[in-house]
């Protein structure tokens, strides 16, 4: 004889952030595809350019992801010509990292198509849901700062 209450996974909030996020990402990353273009890559390519930041480990700490796997997306964005990767000036064991006109370009192509992404998600909100829902994602992931191994 079972004991056990049957799990209903379709009410499981981890499930519906799963389901939630996957068909956001699945959209971007579709667009993202047509410029070779990764949701990483683009990542990289919005924190140096917009935001910027040129040591890997604040790119790292930016996107949230851990330092081996920034490295590696910077050592295949290098072999693209989408940034350069220098050493820094007073110290050579420091890397400082700049985007290429390869990378300042599909930066440009790229930012249209995360607008148009986050708009179809947010549009169906109300801006007080939307930001009742930033506040409660945040809340979730309080106290969880472990850089995720992909994005």
């Amino acid at each position: 004889m079972n004991t056990r209450a049957p799990y209903r996974l379709h009410d499981a909030i981890g499930y519906q952030l799963t389901v939630t996020a996957r068909l956001q990402e699945r959209r971007f990353e579709a667009a993202l595809k047509t410029l070779d273009l990764t949701r990483i890559t683009w990542c990289v390519l919005l924190a140096t350019g917009d935001e910027g930041l040129c040591q890997p480990s604040d790119i790292a700490d930016f996107i949230g992801i851990d330092r081996t796997a920034t490295s590696r997306a910077l050592k295949q964005m290098e072999a693209a010509g989408l940034i350069t990767r220098d050493n820094g000036t007073g110290d050579k064991r420091t890397t400082r990292v700049g985007l290429t006109d390869l990378g300042r370009e599909k930066l440009d192509q790229a930012t249209p198509m995360a607008v148009a992404n986050r708009t179809r998600s947010e549009d169906s909100l109300t801006p007080d849901e939307l930001t009742e829902l930033r506040r409660l994602l945040a809340k979730l992931r309080q106290g969880d700062d472990t850089p995720l191994k992909r994005l």
